[in-house]
């Protein structure tokens, strides 16, 4: 199936787990580590790093080429651009298209994906396992096999999950725990998860398969703050209440541990779920971790300076570089495809702006949107013929008053069908504004959200007035 060493691209591989995966397959595997910043990292002998956005199906496409396996270690919760208007989970959902799309064309024989551990019968998933299941779909969209590796808290010296706990137990002497610490739940640590990825991707076969990881303790989130607190060895007062407060958590975390928003809230909206293996997706010699808990926080609290641990940070921007992304999800009317989707668009806006706005477009489909009264489009879109289907419209941001087009060849609109339902995604990319940023935050950007939430809102009366059944 594979050469005498199989090729593994990583996506993520700058990540969390993503470095450690690097060491793990080092010597074994000829390895590609994909990055946003790739071109800055010194390739070796067998680790060739490149740079890649998966936001850009053209990146995701070069990234992957000459791959036999990709693992997927991408998450959305911190946003990369300088402004960023939109949900993780759409900003998942493109992602995932992309490289699902990207590993079709170029041949990829597996995805490995690290997703999260469903509940089994539970209705109401939080969004954050909701999204993880969507990516899971989106990923199988195409044919290629996927092998869903979902588990619930990894512990290692760095990530999310348990970083934020031990933080709450370095810092709080005396804890008021609400419910959620009363759940339960199966860490796995961080070697253990290493060495399933390395079992799975080393595997001849490829078929679609989900596998829930675990360690040997199923514990509450008490009784992990308990052990975290012994390694530590530091003596902490815990009462428990009975409140499920996610505002209240939410909050609490962020002030105590100093955790991004854009991680703590889907997180702690997990925490009403229990995250234990299910038993119908466990398969020995994958989902069975053999660290204890208690084993793992004390490698992860030594791993790097004693009793220091490091949370998953917002990427620092460059200031030179006022990129924004912007990103919303309607319903498409039944019938209708993605391509079909923008063009109507394109004329509801001049009708929604009737008298101020006008747009004009030639037999090509490229676009202007112009201001009434004005010579020169406030915004030029050229449409990408070669680059769109039925099932995804693309233009390029040209030009315009209202663009910084010149020093920029990346801005682009695109309206996307999520593969296997009946949503679209319309998404502006790496678009550089020509205002002044601190005026453009606060004319152009909420500008543009307004016309996108009355578009959304039309397009759902659309809906309704049609029939079409909604689902989101």
């Amino acid at each position: 199936m594979y050469g005498e060493k199989p090729v593994i691209a990583i996506a993520g591989a700058s990540g969390y787990i993503g470095q450690n995966l690097l060491k793990k397959f080092e010597g074994d595997a000829t390895l590609i580590g994909l990055s946003r910043n790739g071109d800055k990292r010194e390739s070796k002998d067998s680790i060739h790093w490149r740079s890649c956005d998966l936001f850009s199906l053209k990146d995701a496409e070069k990234g992957l080429a000459g791959a036999d396996i990709a693992v997927y270690l991408v998450h959305s919760m911190i946003p990369s651009a300088k402004l960023t208007q939109g949900n993780f989970a759409d900003l998942d959902a493109i992602l995932a298209d992309n490289f699902a799309l990207a590993a079709k064309r170029q041949g990829i024989k597996k995805i490995i994906y690290i997703g999260g551990i469903v509940p089994k019968a539970e209705k109401n998933l939080s969004a954050h396992l909701e999204s993880r299941l969507e990516v899971e779909r989106i990923l199988r969209s195409y044919g290629t096999p996927v092998t869903a590796l979902r588990a619930g808290l990894i512990v290692g010296p760095k990530g999310s999950s348990f970083p934020i706990l031990a933080n709450l137990v370095k810092r709080l002497p005396i804890m008021i725990l609400p419910k959620w610490t009363r759940m339960k739940t199966q860490p796995i640590a961080l070697p253990d998860v290493l060495n399933s990825i390395k079992k799975t991707a080393t595997e001849k076969s490829s078929k679609n398969s989900s596998y829930d990881l675990g360690g040997p303790d199923v514990l509450t989130y008490r009784q992990m703050m308990e052990i975290t607190a012994d390694v530590m060895g530091k003596k902490r007062k815990m009462y428990n209440v009975p409140l499920f407060s996610l505002y209240l958590s939410r909050l609490w975390l962020r002030l105590i541990t100093g955790t991004p928003k854009e991680m703590v809230y889907p997180l702690v909206e997990s925490l009403k779920h229990p995250l234990v293996a299910n038993q119908d997706n466990v398969r020995e010699d994958i989902s069975r971790g053999t660290i204890s808990f208690e084993k793992a926080a004390i490698y992860s609290l030594q791993e790097k300076d004693e009793n220091k641990i490091q949370l998953l940070k917002k990427p620092e921007l460059s200031p030179l570089k006022r990129d924004v992304r912007s990103v919303q999800r309607i319903i498409l009317p039944e019938g209708w495809t993605a391509d079909e989707v923008a063009r109507y668009y394109v004329q509801w806006l001049e009708r929604f702006l009737n008298p101020w706005i006008r747009t004009t477009v030639n037999n090509n489909f490229d676009c202007q949107i112009g201001w009434l009264g004005t010579k020169h489009p406030l915004l030029k879109l050229s449409y990408a013929h070669d680059r769109s289907n039925k099932d995804r419209a693309l233009f390029y941001i040209t030009g315009g008053l209202l663009s910084n087009d010149h020093n920029n060849e990346r801005g682009r609109m695109e309206f996307r069908k999520i593969p296997g339902s009946n949503e679209v995604i319309i998404a502006i990319h790496d678009f550089m504004p020509a205002l002044p940023w601190f005026i453009y935050q606060y004319t152009q950007a909420n500008a543009h959200l307004f016309i996108m939430n009355c578009f959304r809102y039309h397009i759902k009366r659309l809906n309704r007035e049609r029939g079409t059944v909604i689902t989101h």
